[in-house]
């Protein structure tokens, strides 16, 4: 490293002014990236959905009906006008409303009076139709622009179209709240005006170039484009931080900066390394979920990791360098006192400590295993117009949530016999097939394309179902077993179902199996390195019990307040935490070593606390404050659900680290000194 970093600071303006190019290049990068908002697309190719998704495409070409449209007050014949200028909107089709499933010539009065209001109720039509994937914001503002005000439209479009519109705007107000707090917390973490500027630019550069070379991946989902860069720049803020601290303190050794730098880029490099290393290989646990958004989440955060570990070794000593005498020129007194008399606390309470966790890891443990999860991104409040309209439509003519059926065509008794058991199903309040919307006895030779196009392809019949459930929950998923089971017993695998709760219901499923990999990834992963960083057996033990105690307490917390949890963010949230906060941990631990080696037990740990609480702090203020910023200004759940569990997570595993890891390191003194290798530790220990 005396080498490397030598030829950094020799070549110092010519690597500033790369990354200035790079960081350039990518800024503009950034803008052609595609992002994703169709979480089903992320969904695993073998998953029942997407293979029903492919087949329905290929052989209607068409989708799944994603939107409704409330118009209320008009006549049946008005209904149809508006039904017309539906169809006529680029970006809308398969329009279906009452004239597709009853002859309309024929008196409503005498028409099945459940089948007319799931349409027609109280004056008022209510539409299903498609609108085209990747147009979702300019095809409902076309809608919205004919409907009024006073009329409404919902679906799974229209939550696309809202997150579309929402996910930039809010990032931007999500770092403009986050990045003054960050310059507050970090002010009072130094003695200079400037140097915060100097952690923000390193890791700054670094986010942009990240951004920047997802132009290579394609398109990244919706929740990296919110989270990731955040997320980045909390994580990983700390190397900075530590760079430049023992750039200052061996300024106080030598009187030449450019020997100083050389130093510390010499001495913080392991401990840096290492904190790198947790996180990276905790990050890499998601790139193996099947459920892919996890996988794309995951891959763009291994890649922040590296570029911001390259970013602070390489580029922040060469700029420091070069303006390092603007450190100089804005230094300031110390704002915030050091906890010289927490480590004497910390060891009062040390048996109440072990005692409270003791108590409470168990429990949080099963109660994380119980919460009632969130499978999609939830609803969005009644406060916006789609989730006003939602509302609106549901309290007219209740939930309706539509099933697509794929089954061979040929079979006609079949169909009507399968028809008939579907329509039994608690919950099914209308089947639409063309045996119903028709008749079974008529064969389909013998009626108009346009209309036998809807229910046939050349291999294939589409019968929908509309249920009365949410798009999600046990009732749901519930219909949609059931709907699979008698659809399979009368065609085996050849039975294909789609629509938003079945592939709500393989999310589910997939996600699942990916909770037990990924958590099992990262603790293997992040023990692989605490094992080599501190060549000790029990140490990477008392470590991810103390940060893995954090995240189970935090994942509890919506058991215990009964309050539903988005499965994505309880998926993602438990590997960040552990990879990111597990960093307090080991500063702590690595402070504590040194301290032993010349100490008795009880003393080394009151010195640590005082050393390391500061540090610990900032780096847990910064990576709750990150959370919190995120979960107040973002209107999508998944997003909002991340930033709380990051936020609260961070939070308590500060506590643990600053209260629970000292009494555990205390307890356990013996068996570290028996499992470390070359420990050292000082013998005269009569405490």
């Amino acid at each position: 490293m005396t080498d490397i970093a030598a030829f950094i600071i020799k070549k110092r303006k010519t690597i500033v002014l790369s990354f200035a190019i790079l960081t350039f290049i990518s800024a503009i990068a950034l803008f052609f990236v595609s992002v994703n908002y169709n979480m089903t697309d992320y969904l695993p190719d073998e998953a029942q959905s997407t293979k029903a998704i492919e087949v329905l495409e290929e052989e209607f070409d068409r989708t799944v009906s994603n939107a409704r449209v409330m118009i209320r007050d008009v006549t049946v014949q008005e209904a149809l006008l508006y039904k017309k200028e539906l169809e006529e909107i680029d970006g809308v089709s398969d329009v279906i409303w009452l004239d597709e499933v009853i002859d309309l010539e024929t008196p409503l009065e005498m028409a099945d009076k459940d089948l007319v209001k799931s349409y027609y109720k109280d004056e008022s039509a209510l539409f299903s139709l498609t609108i085209r994937e990747g147009d979702e914001v300019a095809v409902t503002d076309a809608i919205y622009e004919l409907i009024g005000e006073d009329n409404a439209l919902s679906g799974e479009a229209v939550n696309t179209a809202v997150s579309q519109q929402m996910t930039g705007k809010e990032t931007i107000y999500a770092a403009s709240l986050l990045i003054p707090i960050i310059v507050i917390i970090l002010i009072i973490s130094t003695t200079s005006w400037i140097e915060p500027l100097f952690f923000l630019t390193a890791i700054g550069v670094s986010v942009l170039i990240n951004l920047g070379t997802n132009i290579f991946i394609g398109e990244v989902s919706f929740v990296t484009q919110s989270v990731s860069p955040i997320l980045q720049l909390a994580v990983s803020l700390d190397y900075a931080i530590f760079l430049l601290h023992r750039f200052s303190d061996y300024r106080k050794q030598t009187e030449d900066p450019e020997e100083a730098m050389q130093i510390a880029v010499r001495k913080s490099f392991p401990a840096i390394a290492a904190s790198a290393a947790t996180t990276f290989f905790g990050f890499t646990a998601l790139t193996f979920m099947q459920f892919e958004i996890g996988a794309d989440l995951g891959l763009n955060l291994v890649k922040g990791i590296v570029l911001s570990f390259i970013s602070v070794m390489v580029f922040l000593p060469a700029l420091t360098i070069c303006f390092y005498k603007w450190i100089d020129k804005t230094q300031h007194r110390p704002f915030f006192p050091r906890f010289q008399s927490i480590g004497n606390g910390v060891m009062k309470i040390r048996f109440i400590s072990l005692a409270v966790v003791s108590l409470l890891i168990v429990p949080s443990y099963l109660a994380q295993g119980q919460t009632s999860f969130i499978y999609g991104i939830g609803e969005l409040p009644e406060s916006s117009r789609a989730g006003s309209d939602t509302a609106t439509i549901e309290e007219v003519f209740g939930k309706s949530t539509p099933i697509v059926l794929l089954v061979p065509k040929g079979d006609v008794a079949r169909e009507v016999e399968m028809e008939q058991e579907l329509e039994k199903v608690d919950y099914i309040t209308n089947v639409i097939s063309y045996n119903q919307s028709v008749s079974a006895t008529i064969p389909s030779e013998y009626i108009d394309e346009s209309v036998t196009e809807q229910f046939y392809s050349e291999h294939y019949s589409q019968i929908i179902l509309y249920t009365e459930t949410d798009v999600e929950g046990e009732v749901a998923f519930s219909v949609v077993e059931t709907v699979q089971e008698i659809a399979a017993s009368y065609y085996g695998d050849d039975a294909l179902s789609l629509g938003e709760s079945v592939s709500l219901y393989d999310m589910k499923t997939t996600i699942m199996k990916d909770n037990r990999v990924v958590n099992l990834l990262t603790v293997v992963a992040i023990a692989i390195v605490l094992l080599l960083t501190f060549r000790s057996i029990s140490i990477p033990v008392i470590l991810l019990l103390t940060i893995q105690s954090a995240v189970w307490l935090n994942l509890a917390v919506p058991y215990f307040t009964d309050a539903p949890l988005v499965y994505l963010g309880y998926l993602i949230v438990g590997t960040v935490q552990l990879a990111a906060t597990v960093d307090y941990a080991i500063l702590y631990t690595e402070g504590y070593l040194v301290n032993r080696r010349k100490m008795p037990r009880r003393q080394a740990i009151t010195k640590t606390l005082t050393e390391k609480t500061f540090s610990i702090s900032i780096s847990a203020a910064i990576l709750s404050s990150v959370g919190f910023i995120l979960w107040l200004t973002s209107s999508n759940p998944v997003v909002s659900s991340i930033g709380l569990l990051l936020g609260r997570g961070a939070l308590l595993a500060f506590i643990l680290v600053i209260f629970f890891l000292p009494a555990m390191l205390l307890v356990f003194d013996k068996a570290i000194r028996k499992t470390t290798w070359k420990a050292n530790f000082y013998r005269e220990d009569h405490s």
